[in-house]
């Protein structure tokens, strides 16, 4: 059983030290995704404090996460938030930076949720597809980032990450393996479907 009041507490923290967690709105789309889907093993790229990998376990209740989170403190603080709420047992947390991660993790996933650095979105696309197998699907959080990914926005400021999302897309969208939909909700999420699979 989850810890309720704890998972409300981890919500409350983070917004208080804006620590970025997934939205309100974007969670209930997920989550129905994950009632339908029932996934057996779940893999997170982008911790933060646990928020989400949380509600990813309390959801879905008989899959493994396997989450990646880059800044250690955060990732402590994670460690701590999935014993609290009482899910450690299903919940795996890997420190380090995914892009050197990932090609080490041997597992196949039936559901990949994306929400890390958004100038390495195509990589990690990459890697989800080696992890994925037919039917499994793949999401990428804040894929409209403020609606500059489908707009003409070209400044400096955002342009890797804007660049990279837009990468992202084209990417997801142009592989005759994948079919992806673009669900405007939050800040936008890319579902893709893995429609064959060529391992």
């Amino acid at each position: 059983m989850i810890n309720e009041s704890e998972l409300e507490k981890i919500k409350e923290v983070a917004i208080k030290n804006r620590v970025p967690i997934i939205m309100d709105d974007t969670l209930k789309e997920i989550e129905a995704i994950l009632r339908k889907e029932k996934p057996k093993r779940i893999l997170e790229i982008g911790t933060a404090i646990g928020y989400s990998a949380i509600q990813f376990a309390k959801i879905a209740e008989e899959a493994i996460i396997d989450t990646i989170e880059i800044d250690v403190e955060r990732a402590e603080e994670a460690k701590v938030n999935v014993e609290k709420t009482g899910v450690s047992d299903r919940v795996n947390i890997y420190v380090g930076n995914a892009v050197d991660l990932l090609p080490t993790l041997d597992y196949t996933y039936d559901i990949v949720f994306i929400d890390a650095n958004k100038g390495k979105y195509p990589i990690f696309l990459e890697e989800a597809i080696r992890m994925t197998k037919k039917n499994s699907l793949i999401i990428a959080d804040n894929i409209l980032y403020k609606g500059y990914t489908l707009s003409e926005y070209n400044k400096h400021k955002q342009r890797t990450a804007v660049n990279s999302l837009r990468e992202y897309l084209k990417q997801a969208m142009i592989n005759e393996d994948l079919e992806t939909e673009i669900i405007e909700v939050g800040d936008g999420i890319a579902v893709t479907r893995v429609k064959k699979h060529t391992k």
